[in-house]
């Protein structure tokens, strides 16, 4: 395949992809992680040692990814808090990822092919069949509305840069084979010897594979799976591995992959863990949590196939049979699809590679050690649809090279002609039209609602959708609702004594805020609740009572920059301005924009600022 074309293709699946999620631009953030992400993380608006040192050393929403959070800082600063900015960025990367997979694609067909020349010639895979595998292959990808989420949700940048660098980590693998093949080794030896003078450790693809691999576990640790994908495309396209031999040297060469990965996983886990993410065994049975895995790992492919009723939010299954119908019909598709490929291996190796790619790369999110309490999730198919995708584009070059051998092709080859087409079409509008949903918290936890009205967490997150735009009313109804289903939630109370306090409902703000506190007093909730709490005491003028609960939310969390400043707003009253200095100071140094703001006040009073 000429380069030029293969380069003129990715860039006009990118054109496609960038085009059509043009709409997102008029989404707003939605009250579901973009608070913490980005409306109310003050780490994010600003490049200093606070911020590097949380970014790199600290874990913030459960999670370890600081190259995720120096992307949301670059956003900040060149867009503030305009959500048109954030957006754009994402569907920037998204598009440029959609580019990846048609010149990844294409780099693993010329791979296979050349492997397949003489012995087995495949007769689809001329310039024109790899052309439509790969193009197809990066427009799936692209114009999928299973990957909705993962873009037009800006808190899921960390999907986009994740797959970036894993592409383009394995896009430098590919170059890093050609090189071996080329140098030291050859296709039919497989793996070069460790002895033939330590290449691969010099040679600088394998040094870009390696780069790229850290990148992306900096990004999102979904990326630890590479290892084991590169070992996979090892024995199919590339062909190096072929015995046990050259099994245990291409492990050999992966061993540096292998450790990032597990240094990786752990720092993950306490990362999870520390933020209370990780559901405990008692939430799920081990054995439901592996029937839900499975019923997942093919309702995902179901959705790939034909991506009708795709929600924000899968809740788990509560209260049901741990055996029904559907997950002992999941298992044995699993078992099937499994057998197939292995009696497929000898004779058809692309499918066992494309079925184990899907697989593993999924296995990190399938829910078998449960975080959150989702079900499944449209994100967590961004990496993994590439098999199947991948599968669907040779499937296409195939069909066409069919329609031309044909004594007529001419219908044929219209009708197929027309109904790529239709599909593209129809993905485009499914994809514009799950863009939609996301287009503010409302219309987001509405939407879940419709299909599930009894998730606890979209009413929630719907009443501080409410309470953002002001509409209190609606706000108490949700977060009513919220505790009718999970009366010992105490996010809810929180969240509705928050509300109550707004509108000057002072004993019933109390009430539901002390009731969050007392259901879990060292959460998240609860130090949130404490400094709610704070303000409603000091706003009713009872001071002491006011430094009571911001004392307490600051101990729960010593980096909670907004209890800081309030504190620092309730020195001012009492005349205590060296404390309330203090205060704002720390604040300011925590990246609150308020505390800075209350520092310069003082200091414009000329003030003496310890």
């Amino acid at each position: 395949m000429k380069e030029k074309f293969k380069y003129y293709l990715a860039a006009s699946v990118a054109l496609m992809t960038l085009l059509v999620y043009l709409p997102a631009l008029e989404n707003d953030f939605v009250t579901w992680d973009d608070n913490g992400y980005v409306l109310e993380n003050p780490f994010i608006r600003s490049f200093n040692t606070v911020f590097f040192k949380r970014a790199f050393f600290g874990f913030f929403a459960s999670n370890w990814h600081p190259l995720t959070w120096v992307s949301h800082a670059l956003d900040y600063a060149v867009w503030g808090l305009d959500p048109l900015g954030h957006h754009l960025t994402s569907i920037v990367l998204h598009a440029l990822n959609a580019f990846l997979v048609v010149v990844l694609a294409s780099k693993l067909i010329e791979a296979f092919k050349e492997r397949t020349t003489q012995s087995d010639p495949v007769p689809f895979l001329n310039e024109r069949g790899m052309l439509i595998a790969a193009g197809t292959t990066g427009l799936l990808f692209g114009l999928h509305p299973l990957h909705v989420e993962s873009v037009a949700w800006v808190a899921e940048r960390k999907d986009l840069l994740c797959a970036l660098f894993f592409l383009l980590s394995i896009i430098a693998y590919t170059k890093y084979v050609e090189g071996q093949e080329s140098g030291v080794g050859s296709q039919k030896s497989g793996v070069s010897k460790a002895g033939q003078g330590n290449f691969f450790i010099n040679n600088k693809n394998y040094l870009f594979t390696l780069g790229f691999f850290i990148l992306a576990l900096l990004s999102k640790p979904m990326a630890v799976t590479l290892p084991v994908v590169l070992l996979i495309l090892d024995w199919h396209p590339f062909g190096r591995i072929h015995s046990r031999k050259t099994f245990l040297t291409a492990c050999v060469e992966k061993l540096p992959f292998f450790a990032l990965s597990l240094a990786s996983s752990v720092v993950t886990i306490l990362a999870q863990g520390a933020g209370g993410a990780i559901q405990s065994t008692g939430y799920a049975s081990l054995s439901a949590r592996m029937f839900v895995a499975f019923t997942a790992l093919m309702a995902y492919l179901g959705k790939m196939l034909l991506p009708l009723t795709l929600v924000p939010y899968y809740p788990y299954p509560k209260n049901g049979p741990v055996v029904s119908l559907e997950h002992i019909a999941s298992v044995v598709l699993v078992a099937g699809f499994t057998a197939v490929c292995v009696i497929a291996a000898k004779k058809q190796k692309l499918w066992p590679a494309a079925w184990g790619y899907y697989a593993v790369t999924l296995l990190p999110v399938i829910g078998i050690v449960q975080v959150g309490l989702q079900a499944m999730a449209d994100r967590y198919t961004y990496l993994p649809s590439l098999g199947p995708f991948f599968v669907m584009g040779l499937g296409a070059a195939w069909l066409w090279d069919k329609a031309h051998a044909l004594k007529k092709p001419g219908p044929p080859v219209k009708l197929l002609g027309v109904t790529a087409a239709c599909i593209v079409l129809l993905l485009s509008y499914a994809t514009v039209k799950q863009t939609g949903i996301w287009k503010n918290g409302i219309v987001l936890w509405s939407s879940v609602i419709k299909t599930y009205p009894d998730v606890r967490f979209a009413y929630n997150n719907r009443g501080m959708a409410y309470n953002k735009m002001g509409l209190f009313d609606r706000a108490i109804e949700d977060f009513d609702k919220a505790i009718e289903l999970a009366p010992r939630d105490g996010e809810a109370y929180s969240n509705r004594g928050m509300v109550f306090g707004k509108i000057g409902q002072f004993d019933r703000a109390v009430e539901d805020l002390e009731k969050a506190i007392a259901l879990n007093p060292s959460s998240a909730a609860a130090y949130n609740s404490r400094n709610t709490l704070g303000a409603v005491y000091a706003e009713a003028g009872l001071l002491d009572k006011a430094f009571e609960q911001f004392n307490k939310a600051i101990f729960l969390n010593q980096d909670y920059a907004i209890a800081y400043n309030n504190r620092g707003l309730l020195f001012v009253m009492t005349g205590d301005k060296e404390r309330a200095a203090l205060d704002f100071q720390k604040a300011c140094d925590l990246g609150d924009g308020n505390g800075c703001n209350a520092l310069q006040e003082l200091m414009r009073r000329s003030v003496q600022v310890p």
